[in-house]
């Protein structure tokens, strides 16, 4: 049979190769963008035709098995607009037909055509029933991902903090089903959940690097039924923090010396994350010249810790006695004899 042909992933605007995860994202943020509610006159008549496509599409890739039914008819796509195609996925004289359901409004769904006859059967089967089928149903609460940023001394020594979380849960008109009887669920726009704000405290162990996911279970999204809370995943990053450069694991930081430092050299006690360190100073140092302290950054994901950089500036002090100002006078008048 003849059949338009629909490239559901530059509907939801992903690849091929996307996640599960970016697959689901991607809908929720569309479905949200074009939901008809949000529109008003001509444009609530095109939201209401890409919103439709938005479901469909994700009723296909958001289920792995209809997503490698439909991966497998796209490697037989020919160029153009229209497919013919065989709908079992198994080639050869299979003869396909396909009955509506009389209690299944699948047009109510605003399904097209390719979907309908494609996916449609197992589609109202899954679908059959009353809400109360949906509502009785288990489903693992939502994972959510969620960003901080600490100082380097939260890294190092751990933190507990306190974070306001946007927490989606399961849509409990629809059960997270995305559907009603009705059609798209008004409740929760289609996406299947609906979000609640909620604050929870975590506590950050120390020695964490830059850049570290932390797990922690059942902080995330309520479970629907008897299903369990998802989890939240904190991905940690190295914030701002006064005095430090932060690069990756290293970290960098001003040393002022005095101009008979940098020429004679010295010993100096100087700060790193980890506490105060004695500095040897070789004669002769430049400014701008940087200085390496091994293993005084920032963990590492290995388990080790990066570096920390001394970039020394040279500066004079601000007041000066009348010896030390001679003693100056004498350095530029022997200067002055080598030239």
């Amino acid at each position: 049979m003849l059949m338009q042909y629909i490239d559901y992933y530059q509907v939801l605007g992903v690849s091929k190769s996307a996640s599960e995860k970016e697959i689901k994202q991607a809908y929720r943020h569309l479905a949200r963008k074009h939901h008809p509610d949000l529109h008003q006159g001509d444009a609530k008549t095109k939201a209401e035709e890409q919103f439709k496509q938005i479901n469909e599409a994700y009723e296909v890739l958001g289920d792995p098995e209809k997503r490698a039914k439909y991966d497998k008819l796209g490697m037989n796509w020919q160029a153009g607009d229209e497919v013919n195609f065989d709908p079992s996925g198994m080639g050869g004289g299979y003869n396909y037909s396909y009955q509506q359901p009389q209690d299944f409004d699948l047009n109510g769904f605003g399904f097209s055509d390719f979907f309908s006859q494609f996916f449609g059967q197992d589609f109202a089967r899954a679908h059959q029933g009353s809400g109360q089928q949906y509502r009785s149903a288990a489903y693992k609460g939502e994972d959510i991902d969620a960003q901080i940023s600490l100082s380097v001394d939260e890294l190092i020594r751990g933190v507990e903090k306190e974070l306001q979380l946007a927490v989606p849960n399961a849509c409990s008109a629809c059960g997270g089903q995305r559907f009603t009887q009705r059609g798209v669920c008004h409740a929760c726009g289609g996406t299947g959940v609906t979000e609640d704000s909620k604050t929870v405290k975590v506590t950050i162990p120390a020695g964490l690097y830059p850049g570290a996911t932390l797990r922690l279970k059942g902080l995330g999204g309520k479970g629907y039924g008897d299903g369990p809370p998802g989890d939240l995943y904190l991905h940690l990053k190295a914030g701002v923090t006064r005095g430090w450069q932060i690069n990756g694991s290293d970290l960098e930081t001003e040393l002022t010396v005095f101009p008979e430092q940098a020429v004679l050299g010295d010993k100096l006690q100087v700060p790193t994350p980890h506490g105060q360190v004695q500095l040897k100073l070789q004669p002769g140092i430049h400014n701008g010249q940087k200085l390496r302290l091994r293993s005084k950054g920032l963990p590492k994901k290995d388990g080790s810790r990066g570096d920390l950089y001394f970039k020394v500036r040279i500066d004079i002090p601000a007041v000066l006695s009348e010896e030390e100002t001679s003693l100056y006078r004498q350095i530029q008048e022997l200067r002055l004899k080598k030239q």
